[in-house]
């Protein structure tokens, strides 16, 4: 395979639907639209960017396979700087794959998956931090992380990080212009100047960016919040309050739920990946034993625990069991079945489990949830965690990359103060734009771009 072939796949999802989309990218656009689409009416011309009614045809047989909207888009002017080719057609597995077939047979090969935006970064179109944004794009799950996203695929973070790469490059050049001409009277560059640019003006930067990290994180993927407790306490039923439909089975019989069930909903604009578990506690049956240990790797990976106990009961030693299984992570204490004990005094549970937020709830009547609900978002809402406001980092390669280069800004400073010789002043510099040029791909290895670009759908 190569980067100069004509690609072809899919852009639209699987399923029946109003319309479907074949996408081509490559210089076999031209051929494709003359060998394939018959377009309606008497006037054969395609224009560039105008869509165009009529039929794709098998050149082979002469059959109508399909009515069609054609769009012939030349280069540049397109996603991936080449020439591009969209087949509008109607939506279905058989259609969509004929269609597909004719392009493929006609001197095109199927895309990778993310290959047309990959194309658009090698073409120049975006940058690695943009074309990054444009699977997160696609992927977010509440208004906030899709604003986050949108800037970042407009180029607010790709032109934070330019700004603060000029700043870096021009430091660097006064110095690389010192260490050539050493014999001028002119002083080129004052020590306390460099500090104030390295300490003052890109330091600062840097550290706002990576602080925004675990924000930004937390509106890409969602925050991972386990529903945790022995059986029959109401974990399902808990599930199914939150989510305001049943989409966990609930019986009165223990056990009910093996498979871990998933769903996510918005809080005050923060994906939430609620995971209802399996039931810990001692059993010999050996399919259950297996849901118990993926219940505990669940609790494991989590960022927040919902520890649920059924209230209207004595706590039992499962509840101190799971209680043990959460130990060191955020936790919510849920004391449910609150139509049953209603009135009774919280103490007790305090008192066993100090320190912990304890939030009484009825799953059954769907009481006290709007008090979880926000106790679930004070766990993770601070000050700087504020949706869509601001510049975020959304991925661990982007903190890494800065954290890299702030390590070299620091010790250009560092050895600048100790009176260090511009020749180390210079390398520092350098250092601090290749961790820069990483992020945004000017000198990314391949096996990165292949794995970033492999994360995307086929047909982006």
């Amino acid at each position: 395979m190569s980067d100069s072939d004509s690609i072809a796949a899919v852009a639209t999802p699987p399923g029946e639907g109003a319309i479907g989309i074949v996408r081509v990218s490559g210089d076999r656009c031209g051929y494709l639209t003359t060998r394939l689409f018959q377009r309606s009416g008497r006037d054969r011309t395609i224009e560039s960017h105008r869509l165009h009614y009529g039929y794709i045809v098998d050149p082979n047989t002469g059959e109508r396979v399909d009515e069609v909207l054609l769009a012939l888009m030349r280069a540049p002017r397109t996603y991936t700087r080449e020439d591009v080719l969209e087949i509008q057609c109607h939506s279905g597995k058989a259609v969509l794959e004929r269609i597909l077939g004719l392009v493929l047979d006609s001197g095109v090969r199927p895309a990778e998956p993310g290959e047309f935006t990959k194309r658009a970064f090698l073409n120049g179109r975006l940058d690695l931090a943009r074309a990054e944004a444009v699977i997160d794009v696609v992927k977010a799950q509440t208004r906030e992380a899709l604003a986050v996203s949108s800037n970042q695929l407009q180029g607010v973070l790709s032109e934070k990080l330019e700004f603060l790469r000029v700043h870096l490059a021009d430091l660097k050049a006064r110095v690389e212009v010192a260490i050539d001409f050493p014999e001028d009277d002119v002083e080129i560059l004052a020590p306390e100047e460099a500090i104030l640019v390295l300490e003052g003006t890109v330091l600062p930067q840097l550290v706002r960016l990576m602080e925004s990290f675990e924000a930004g994180r937390l509106l890409r993927e969602g925050i991972k919040v386990v529903i945790a407790g022995r059986p029959n306490v109401g974990k399902s039923s808990l599930l199914n309050a939150l989510l305001q439909q049943n989409r966990a089975i609930v019986t009165p019989y223990p056990g009910t739920t093996r498979d871990s069930v998933e769903e996510v909903i918005s809080l005050s604009g923060i994906p939430m990946r609620i995971i209802d578990t399996a039931g810990l506690r001692e059993t010999d049956d050996e399919i259950e034993r297996v849901s118990l240990e993926t219940t505990k790797d669940r609790i494991q990976r989590a960022d927040l625990a919902l520890f649920v106990v059924d209230y209207s009961e004595n706590l039992m030693p499962e509840d101190q069991s799971v209680f043990q299984q959460i130990q060191g992570k955020p936790s919510i204490l849920v004391a449910n079945k609150q139509d049953i004990w209603k009135g009774a005094s919280l103490d007790p549970l305090k008192w066993v489990f100090q320190g912990h937020r304890i939030v009484p709830v009825s799953a059954l009547e769907r009481t006290g949830l709007d008090e979880l609900k926000k106790a679930m978002v004070e766990e993770f809402v601070r000050p700087g965690l504020e949706p869509g406001s601001q510049i975020m980092l959304t991925r661990f390669r982007h903190k890494e990359a800065l954290e890299q280069c702030s390590k070299h800004v620091v010790e250009a400073a560092a050895n600048l103060k100790q009176g260090g010789g511009l020749d180390m002043l210079a390398a520092d510099i350098g250092w601090a734009l290749k961790a820069l040029d990483m992020l945004t791909g000017e000198t990314t290895p391949e096996e990165v771009l292949d794995r970033i670009f492999s994360q995307f759908c086929i047909g982006k």
